[in-house]
């Protein structure tokens, strides 16, 4: 326990916590009565245990939120919501005011949590199970920089648990990689109230949740959740010292303390679980009185609540500061490694990293070009974590993985993650990595398998966190393995997400789809400088014939004109005739075929390689004219959808794309059959032209 609790006996101290949430519990009623939407059932069940957490167990500085060193709290269930503000508002970082303002505009208080460390919001949550995801993500960085630093810098990994997070498939994976690695550092708490939205959960669902945990490798205990002193009992349980994560299964009650009109109990009822208590059909009045408040005044803090709350906070403060002392005497006596501490929390690359520096082979996949890459980064960034889904030899991360070693229970000091097959597991993990913060996180599979990872991507761009990822089998060229790993409308999807605005006001998603190996090693420059959004690099199978470097240059110097999403690869030679645009591999084939319109047609040819239409619409209009003029015959080639290129092509253009699914068989004979070949591409650019002068 904290030690302001050393100050009550055990009766007072059961007075005043139990009085806390049920305090509390009027608050998270009163937010959603207010608001006329939410979801107060669950948050009233939960209060219990988030109050004994918060007060006598979490380790946090009321005046300093974003301290490094601080437990974290992972709320999975974000529609729970009115429970966390409510216990935020005791901590000190949200007023009343703020409470009265659920779910409206402008308020801080969302309906569902959106990531904000100054008041304590670790997390962004509402999509079942991919909350306790990222606590397992913070607890791997955890342990990951507590192998780097020390043990005066441990801290715990709290995550809250319903029965929907158990049920989604991702808590499947989260609990097998949590059990594997022996998170210690990673207590859960299963809110088992027996009731979901529609339904009880025996209507769904006859698992043994305990037994499932444990075959995981998971510590599991079932306390009444409601019970203070269970709860109490169950915590110190959990963080006594073991090599394996915690599980507290609390049966607790849905919508607890609630009274309908004749006073009548009103609890454990599926409809208060998605409305106010009024509509449901409990009264708010018997229910605020029976909790201990004053109707007329729903949002009050109890005098003797807030004394406690106001006691906990400056014990909470005082604690952080000694060990905030700590370190900084740790500092004094390890100068070079609180330097490098420093350089971790930045967020920022070290100084050494110079892209200019790696060497590529020639004509090689960017697949490949990629793994040399992400070996340099293994042996120059250190706070860097890579991870595959069971692919590390064929998407090229085994690049990192050869110059580190793999994450294991007994050994963090490697830096390889192996998630094994989840992909969506995977990329939560490297949402809770970055949101612990320290560490940069990337992840990789087959583009076509990006498909399982989107829930977890969308909240990567939701929360601004620059999470890399990486896609390789970028096309139907993957051949062979045919038409269900060949990506046909990948691209079009992720590249929607370039034109999804982040509530910072900039592009959500930043894609790459570099054309030859110069290009992929740019376009990771631009990924790892990217410090506010996620990125998305999208890699070639095949080998690619490189792009020839201009007159005076080298291919990588004309390469970094990437950062500007397009720009124009070759140097026509007079007034430009028409202008091939493409991305990827595609640009190898219409520079061949611009290479025999300008020999054998006498055409001036424009060729434009555009990695990102997010970067490219993000630069000046005077530079899009200059690389796409408008007022020029414009024709593109994608593997994928046409609607890739279609904005870029505008209205007179036309596009070479391919706008079904593909076939099994080598990538050489498809190339031929779907006619992405320059001989094709001259003959359709020659028709397109006839059409375009007519």
């Amino acid at each position: 326990m904290q030690p302001i609790l050393k100050r009550f006996n055990r009766s007072t101290m059961k007075h005043i916590s139990e009085r806390s949430a049920d305090n509390m519990r009027i608050l998270a009623l009163s937010m959603v009565e207010k608001a006329k939407s939410g979801h107060p059932g669950g948050a009233m069940g939960g209060m219990d245990f988030i109050s004994v957490l918060y007060s006598e167990f979490l380790q946090y500085d009321p005046t300093d939120l974003k301290w490094a060193n601080r437990d974290r709290f992972f709320l999975d269930p974000g529609h729970m919501s009115p429970m966390l503000y409510a216990t935020l508002c005791m901590v000190g970082s949200l007023s009343i005011e703020d409470l009265k303002n659920f779910r409206q505009w402008g308020s801080i208080t969302a309906g569902h949590p959106e990531v904000n460390f100054n008041i304590g919001i670790e997390n962004t949550s509402g999509p079942l199970g991919q909350g306790h995801t990222m606590a397992v993500g913070a607890a791997i960085a955890e342990k990951f920089l507590r192998q780097r630093f020390g043990d005066w810098m441990q801290h715990k990994i709290y995550a809250f648990i319903s029965d929907g997070g158990i049920q989604e498939e991702i808590s499947q994976g989260a609990g097998r990689i949590a059990g594997h690695l022996g998170l210690d550092n990673l207590i859960m708490f299963y809110d088992s109230n027996d009731i979901q939205l529609s339904t009880k959960t025996d209507a769904v669902s006859s698992e043994d949740t305990a037994k499932k945990y444990e075959a995981w490798g998971w510590r599991v205990i079932t306390i009444k959740g409601n019970d203070h002193d269970e709860i109490r009992k169950a915590l110190k349980w959990a963080n006594e010292k073991t090599d394996k994560p915690s599980l507290i299964i609390g049966k607790t009650t849905m919508g607890k303390g609630l009274l309908d009109a004749e006073g009548n109990s009103f609890e454990g009822k599926t409809s208060t679980h998605g409305q106010p208590v009024s509509k449901a059909g409990a009264s708010v009045e018997k229910t605020i009185l029976n909790l201990g408040g004053n109707p007329e005044d729903p949002f009050a803090v109890f005098s003797d609540v807030q004394e406690f709350w106001s006691k906990v906070n400056a014990e909470k403060a005082k604690a952080a500061q000694k060990r905030k002392d700590e370190q900084a005497a740790w500092e004094k006596q390890n100068p070079e490694l609180a330097q490098k501490f420093a350089q971790f929390q930045s967020g920022k690359m070290p100084n050494n990293i110079d892209f200019s520096k790696i060497e590529q082979k020639e004509n090689i996949a960017t697949r490949v070009a990629s793994k040399t890459v992400l070996g340099y980064f293994a042996e120059n960034i250190e706070n860097m974590i890579c991870s595959s889904a069971d692919l590390s030899n064929s998407d090229n991360t085994d690049g990192f993985l050869k110059k580190t070693q793999d994450i294991t229970k007994d050994d963090f000091s490697g830096k390889f993650l192996e998630a094994g097959v989840a992909e969506l597991t995977m990329a939560s993990i490297m949402n809770g990595i970055v949101l612990h913060g320290g560490i940069f996180a990337s992840c990789g599979t087959f583009f076509v398998f990006s498909e399982y990872m989107k829930p977890a991507m969308r909240l990567s761009a939701l929360m601004e966190l620059p999470v890399k990822y990486i896609w390789t089998h970028d096309a139907f060229r993957v051949g062979e393995d045919g038409p269900t790993h060949q990506p046909i409308e990948q691209e079009a999807q992720i590249r929607l997400m370039e034109q999804v605005y982040n509530h910072s006001g900039k592009r959500s998603f930043v894609v790459l789809r570099p054309a030859d190996a110069q290009e992929a090693t740019v376009c990771w420059e631009i990924a790892m400088k990217t410090t506010d959004r996620p990125s998305g690099l999208i890699f070639s199978r095949q080998n690619i014939n490189d792009l020839p470097a201009k007159q005076g240059s080298t291919r990588y110097k004309d390469a970094q004109q990437a950062v500007k999403g397009a720009y124009i690869v070759n140097e026509p030679k007079k007034d430009v005739d028409v202008v091939l645009v493409a991305n990827g591999s595609e640009v190898s084939t219409i520079y061949a075929a611009s290479q025999i319109l300008e020999a054998e047609h006498k055409l001036s040819v424009q060729v434009v390689s555009a990695p990102s239409e997010g970067l490219f619409r993000d630069q000046p209009v005077e530079y899009q004219e200059q690389v796409i003029p408008s007022n020029k015959p414009i024709y593109g080639v994608t593997a994928g959808l046409s609607t890739n290129l279609q904005s870029l092509v505008g209205p007179k253009g036309k596009i070479w794309g391919l706008n079904h699914f593909g076939f099994s068989a080598p990538y050489t004979v498809l190339d031929e059959k779907f006619g992405y070949t320059a001989e094709n591409i001259v003959n359709q650019v020659l028709n397109y032209l006839k059409e375009y002068k007519a």
